[in-house]
């Protein structure tokens, strides 16, 4: 898959996360993202974990760890893990820290709209609303 042309809504929301800790901060989101895109057809979320290369030997083993604690199918199909870099997320996209989740709204031609850190509040969807509803 190539990103960000494998988004194929209007809008995308993408959870990108680095440590398995952070599934607390992206769980976070979700009742919020749901609840957004059930009303709106042109919206969808993806989770990004983003791994190191250096796990890449142990990636069928976590690939089917995931798959083994992740039991509804289309949490699956959101969910893409990225094995790599961690730099080539990182550096393009503007990501100074990844001591947290970056929450990234990006629009059908892949242009990021509007950038967020941290678990859900108010605040952060309340902005990511105003961005979602001026495209």
């Amino acid at each position: 898959m190539v990103l960000p042309e494998a988004f194929t809504s209007r809008h995308t929301v993408a959870l990108i996360a680095f440590h398995r800790h952070h599934q607390s901060l992206v769980d976070s989101w979700t009742p919020w993202l749901e609840t957004h895109g059930a009303s709106n057809p042109d919206f969808s979320f993806v989770e990004l974990p983003v791994i190191s290369r250096l796990w890449a030997p142990l990636r069928s083993l976590i690939d089917g760890g995931m798959t083994t604690a992740i039991k509804t199918p289309h949490i699956l199909e959101r969910t893409l893990t990225i094995y790599g870099d961690v730099r080539r997320v990182t550096e393009p996209l503007g990501i100074a820290t990844t001591a947290t989740i970056t929450v990234l709204a990006v629009d059908g031609e892949g242009a990021v709209r509007w950038s967020g850190t941290g678990g859900y509040s108010a605040a952060a969807s309340n902005q990511l609303e105003a961005v979602l509803a001026t495209w």
